[in-house]
């Protein structure tokens, strides 16, 4: 089973890859923070495999940062588990201000540190 502190790590790179404007690094980011088979989850669709959840964050990145300039930061301490996680998040202008959106990811991590099951749950 994955160690807490490692989850603690897990969730701050989760939250970086979404900031992340290099290809390359993100799709490295993606192969390293999901398992091969993971499902992404969030209100409105499912996404099964890296090469779905690397596109669901590239179209976020270019959506939220790249063309409105927000940026994704963790929002409180990381509650942890038995493998599982809820990671608090909030996207913000670049330049600063209140955030205009929030919301949580309910991670589930599987053996080898992978997040394996991720489901996202918006508060704003």
């Amino acid at each position: 089973m994955t160690e807490p502190s490692s989850l603690g790590e897990l969730a701050e790179r989760y939250i970086a890859v979404w900031n992340e404007s290099d290809t390359q690094a993100r799709r490295s980011a993606v192969e390293q923070i999901w398992s091969k088979d993971a499902l992404c989850c969030t209100a409105a669709a499912d996404y099964v495999g890296r090469e779905a959840i690397e596109g669901r964050v590239a179209a976020a990145h270019e959506k939220w940062v790249q063309q409105q300039g927000f940026i994704f930061r963790a929002r409180g301490a990381v509650d942890e588990h038995h493998g599982g996680m809820r990671v608090r998040w909030d996207m913000t202008p670049r330049a600063g201000g209140e955030a205009v959106s929030s919301g949580e990811q309910f991670l589930l991590v599987d053996d080898d540190g992978h997040v394996r099951y991720d489901y996202q749950f918006m508060d704003t």
